[in-house]
């Protein structure tokens, strides 16, 4: 009789560990093991070559660029999407997720760009390879407001279906700064058509 009741207990107090183990699990934990979704995943992997696109453009602003401001800008986002790029890449390793490769001089007709929202196709990107001073000027501006719009609404999608709490903060953060850009550059494109 005492066996049966010290395995009954011993039964009871497993099922309320797993269950403890399994709420903790549900609510996320902190550290490596905290829960993400397929939409974090989708995040992490459309952001990385919708940044590094970004910074694509934002190195061509040093040599070709009339405007200081246009330089500016374009070192914000690289000092900005850089870093980002580099946490993306790490959280999707922690999750055993496969990071888009670093391509060195995209190519911006590749699979899955013409489908990411703000994504610059290879005749947009050599038309603003080939411009100078105050054409390039608008012209970069112009390509990245819409590539900033891109970003805010993936970013968007991450801060109301994500659920891994460092990937939905970025996203607010990229809404935000990405947002006050996008005012600046509209600011700057109506200066230049003035």
């Amino acid at each position: 009789m005492n066996s049966i009741r010290t395995l009954t207990r011993r039964a009871a107090l497993v099922v309320a560990a797993g269950a403890g183990a399994f709420l903790l699990a549900a609510c996320g934990g902190d550290g490596g093991g905290a829960a993400h979704n397929a939409q974090d995943v989708s995040f992490a992997q459309g952001m990385i070559p919708h940044h590094r696109q970004a910074l694509e453009m934002a190195e061509l602003a040093e040599g070709r660029a009339a405007s200081g401001a246009v330089k500016a800008l374009a070192a914000r986002v690289e000092k900005a999407q850089d870093p980002e790029i580099k946490t993306l890449t790490g959280w999707l390793e922690q999750w055993g997720e496969d990071a888009p490769e670093s391509a060195g001089g995209m190519d911006h007709s590749a699979a899955g760009h013409s489908g990411m929202s703000g994504m610059m196709g290879g005749e947009d990107m050599a038309e603003l390879e080939k411009a100078e001073g105050k054409a390039f000027d608008t012209k970069f501006l112009a390509l990245m407001v819409e590539h900033h719009e891109g970003a805010v609404k993936m970013a968007a999608l991450e801060e109301s279906e994500g659920r891994y709490g460092p990937a939905k903060d970025m996203a607010g953060d990229i809404v935000a700064a990405q947002n006050a850009e996008i005012g600046q550059m509209n600011k700057l494109l109506g200066r230049s058509r003035g």
